[in-house]
């Protein structure tokens, strides 16, 4: 079995992607988001953290975690996440014979990508990463069309301008 060795800085801030287990055509995170944003409320009223921006499209997400000082321990509350969300949906997934041997559902990737962030420049790109992604799957055309981001947040911060993250098409016509 492998040991992956992930970085765990204290009081860190992360950029995270979570997948689903079967992507190909699946809107189950968008379909159900209601059940998600209750899996995130409960696990962060046991283990508290700060959700700096997040972007929940139909078969992945990305976000920005602020954990607090003294704790490390993002892992915990990822299982939580995807455990709670889990119980809550429906069990209409494919499951692999390996997941069920393990008793697990088919829904999610076993693994998550992290990446602890190192600056403000990387805090930055990650930042615009999350709220382009819409645009770049090419659900929306702008990144304020995309209901299920915290890029309105960010507006109103005054971090970005309403018309941020308009696809090359929009751009373009913006400048006829």
């Amino acid at each position: 079995m492998r040991t992956y060795k992930r970085l765990r800085i204290s009081g860190g801030k992360y950029f995270f992607t979570v997948n689903l287990a079967e992507r190909r055509n699946n809107d189950l995170l968008i379909r159900h988001i209601d059940c998600l944003w209750e899996a995130f409320r409960q696990t962060r009223n046991h283990h508290p953290f700060e959700i700096d921006a997040i972007v929940v499209l139909p078969d992945h997400l990305h976000c920005i975690w602020q954990l607090p000082a003294g704790d490390d321990d993002y892992p915990t509350r990822w299982r939580l996440i995807k455990a709670r969300f889990s119980m809550a949906v429906p069990k209409d997934e494919r499951i692999s014979r390996s997941r069920i041997r393990k008793g697990e559902r088919g829904i999610w990737q076993r693994r998550y990508w992290e990446h602890a962030i190192r600056d403000d420049q990387d805090y930055q790109n990650h930042l615009d990463y999350i709220h382009y992604n819409p645009v770049k799957h090419g659900y929306v055309q702008t990144a304020k069309e995309w209901p299920h981001s915290s890029f309105y947040r960010w507006v109103k911060f005054g971090w970005y301008p309403e018309n941020w993250g308009a696809s090359a098409e929009i751009a373009e016509s913006l400048w006829e």
